[in-house]
């Protein structure tokens, strides 16, 4: 049953990270491209909020690599004493996984208290293109909560790993 519910979890989070990661990747992509051909092919045409959108979508893609960071184990972490020190491989790993969880966490906490801070500022818009900061604030509290959910996940893999292997 656990096993199930992790694989459906994994199947929705994978699918969210991958779309909403290309679909982020192409956006900067085309509008950058298309404002470095507007610029070098015409004199007075410039797409004036082209780096606004490549900036925001560098900062959503950021949050939500994170998470699948978590999912390919591909976090920064101290590797060198458990191939010194092998019986500490566990123990570092759980470590590591609960620094995640705090951090989890305090995205979600502080996140949510950013997002709403945003929210309640009418003012709060982006500089070119007038898009309610609250939107991308927003990232925070999901990419935490994700990336706890991911974290337990992975952890109770590795346990399942470190106690039959």
């Amino acid at each position: 049953m656990l096993k199930k519910t992790f694989q459906v979890v994994d199947r929705v989070f994978r699918w969210f990270e991958e779309w909403s990661l290309f679909i982020a990747v192409m956006v900067a992509l085309c509008v950058a491209l298309a404002n470095v051909i507007l610029r070098k092919a015409t004199a007075d045409v410039n797409l004036y909020w082209s780096d606004e959108v490549v900036r925001k979508t560098i900062y959503f893609s950021t949050y939500i690599g994170c998470i699948a960071a978590v999912r390919g184990r591909s976090l920064i972490r101290i590797d060198a004493l458990p191939q010194i020190f092998p019986k500490l491989k566990m123990s570092l790993t759980m470590i590591a996984n609960l620094a995640v969880l705090v951090f989890s966490v305090l995205m979600v906490w502080l996140g949510w208290q950013m997002t709403v801070l945003m929210y309640e500022d009418e003012f709060a818009k982006t500089a070119s293109l007038q898009i309610p900061e609250w939107i991308f604030y927003a990232v925070l509290p999901l990419m935490g909560a994700m990336m706890f959910i991911r974290t337990l996940i992975v952890m109770v893999e590795d346990w399942k790993e470190f106690t039959t292997g």
